[in-house]
């Protein structure tokens, strides 16, 4: 029983680890739409399919601190705009979508692995962007609106948010998952033998 507490909390360390260099590495991919595309996605949704959704939700906490990070020391200049403008809403929206995100995966994949490991893997990186992204438009359209309306520089914030935040950030972040989900399983299915 202790071993299995230590594996486990050395995996999620390790896969907190990750997620900071993911993060980090981030900063390096040039910007689509005004955003960076984001990987650390792939260890969250790993973490909660090995773990569950208690782990998944740890992990999307810590993502969810490397951003506001980023928000506060300007690393991410959309992020910054939206900390200067209400930093306690800011604070509460990025954890949110990011604990929303690992959760929601772990309890996709913790329901269908039994039937299908398969498509419980997919499923689950689906669900991890399709949670953080949607929730943060979301948000960002009832708090932010004059956020939004900036980062359209005038034009049309539906627009922008169709093609900046949805085509040119979403999809590949979908992409990306749904592509690793199947290299996701075998490791799973490897630890968990």
């Amino acid at each position: 029983m202790k071993n299995s507490k230590i594996g486990r909390m050395t995996a999620l360390a390790l896969l907190i680890a990750l997620i900071v260099v993911l993060q980090s590495l981030g900063g390096m991919i040039p910007p689509i739409g005004g955003f960076t595309i984001s990987l650390v996605l792939i260890p969250i949704v790993l973490g909660a399919a090995l773990y569950g959704p208690g782990a998944g939700a740890l992990l999307g906490a810590a993502f969810g601190i490397l951003v506001i990070i980023g928000c506060v020391n300007g690393t991410d200049v959309g992020g910054q705009m939206v900390f200067q403008a209400n930093p306690f809403l800011c604070i509460l929206v990025v954890m949110s979508k990011g604990i929303l995100a690992g959760l929601c995966s772990g309890l996709v994949y913790r329901s269908l692995a039994p039937r299908n490991g398969t498509l419980a893997m997919v499923l689950a990186a689906i669900v991890c962007p399709v949670v953080n992204t949607g929730f943060f438009v979301a948000c960002m359209w009832v708090f932010f609106i004059d956020v939004l309306a900036a980062w359209a520089g005038g034009g049309s914030i539906i627009g922008y948010v169709l093609t900046g935040l949805v085509l040119c950030n979403f999809v590949p972040e979908l992409i990306i998952n749904v592509v690793f989900s199947f290299a996701g399983l075998r490791i799973v299915r490897l630890i968990k033998k």
